[in-house]
């Protein structure tokens, strides 16, 4: 069994607080959680019900205008630009006066990730972990996204859709590790959208899938569904050649190609297909996708259970979908958490780093903590689990 009691809380308190970082991306994020010293917690498999108490969760975007994505250097100066105020109002709205007491753990986002965005957010760790005498653990970005999602939901072993801007995974957990059975063999799900919202020039204000789900819930005739590529390679899917196929269609509606069939009647001409109607066939075409080799996985693993991690996991018809795909398995039940912590955040990295800081995985040597931009699900000991 598991003993998640293994390293105390400091100076004999019965509970443990952790500071997280997170910064793989264009998303900022600091949090704070708390952790409560549990009898039960010294043997058993009870690392999804840690009873956390979200102190602070604070979060600031890098948006760039419409039809433009974020640069890796762009990126790492807004992160700079950032970190000590929203450090500074997160241990303020968490009540924490003197870090180097209260603060058990500081933890930030390892990898995966953007270059400049990660070593931004890992210099600033250090730098606290110096001032306040306080050890560092680096954290996975998916693992984050996946124990965040397990404490909210309260799903003890799932099968992980892990869906966002870098990563598609569906991930199962065996052994100590988080297994990938499942992964895109091109770009992620969340690049497939933002860059075809790129291509319609919709604003990046919230984000661009958000607004694409947004333009697909005001597809009028959602009977009549643009036929697009589907890709989908034994337990890995493909999305490069969908997007530029479905690129070539929005550039032809823009420019009023009228010899194009898809788009417009052969004897009179008319418009039959807009943007509406494009975001709505995307999204069925990709969530379909997603559904199929999800219920795969839950076949293989035995599971009646899915939980559907990162940004894109906040999309109301992915969640629809996959809950329909559970409502015809047996006892079938899909969990999802809202924005506050689909989308990246640093609750999630200060969730997952305190659980591994609870097992005796902290550091205070620098050369440990090195940031990776590449740093797969699957390489992380999961000794927080039986």
């Amino acid at each position: 069994m598991v003993n998640l009691n293994t390293v105390l809380p400091k100076n004999g308190r019965n509970y443990y607080v952790a500071l997280g970082l997170e910064g793989s991306a264009n998303k900022l994020g600091v949090g704070v959680i708390k952790h409560p010293l549990l009898a039960e917690h010294e043997d058993g498999d009870l690392s999804f019900k840690c009873e956390s108490e979200i102190m602070a969760n604070i979060r600031d975007t890098y948006v760039t205008p419409p039809g433009e994505g974020f640069l890796p250097r762009d990126t790492a100066r807004h992160h700079r630009n950032w970190c000590v105020r929203l450090i500074k109002k997160a241990l303020q709205e968490a009540g924490i006066k003197e870090p180097s007491r209260d603060l058990d753990v500081i933890c930030f986002t390892r990898g995966p990730g953007m270059g400049a965005p990660l070593h931004s957010v890992a210099i600033a760790a250090r730098t606290i972990s110096l001032l306040w005498d306080i050890p560092l653990v680096g954290v996975n970005h998916c693992v984050g996204h996946i124990e965040m999602g397990r404490e909210i939901t309260g799903a003890a072993n799932p099968v992980v859709l892990y869906v966002s801007g870098g990563n598609t995974q569906v991930i199962a957990y065996s052994e100590k590790r988080y297994r990938i059975f499942g992964e895109t063999l091109d770009i992620a799900i969340g690049n497939c959208l933002d860059r075809f919202a790129r291509t319609l020039r919709i604003p990046n204000t919230p984000s661009p899938g958000y607004n694409i789900e947004q333009l697909a819930k005001k597809c009028s005739d959602k009977e009549a569904l643009v036929e697009l590529p589907y890709t989908v390679k034994g337990m890995d899917l493909s999305m490069s050649g969908i997007l530029a196929y479905i690129e070539t269609l929005a550039k032809d509606l823009f420019k009023g190609n009228r010899k194009n069939k898809t788009l417009f009647d052969s004897k009179t001409g008319e418009q039959k297909i807009g943007v509406d109607d494009l975001c709505y066939a995307l999204q069925e075409n990709l969530f379909a996708m997603l559904v199929e080799i999800t219920e795969r996985a839950m076949a293989h693993v035995n599971s009646n259970q899915v939980l559907i991690v990162g940004g894109v996991g906040c999309n109301e018809r992915l969640q629809e979908m996959m809950g329909q795909m559970c409502g015809d398995r047996a006892f079938g039940q899909v969990h999802a958490t809202d924005e506050r912590f689909c989308i990246d955040n640093g609750v999630m990295i200060a969730q997952a780093g305190l659980l591994e800081y609870r097992m005796g995985q902290a550091t205070t040597d620098f050369s440990k903590t090195v940031v990776t931009q590449k740093f797969r699900t699957d390489e992380v000991y999961v000794g927080w689990r039986e």
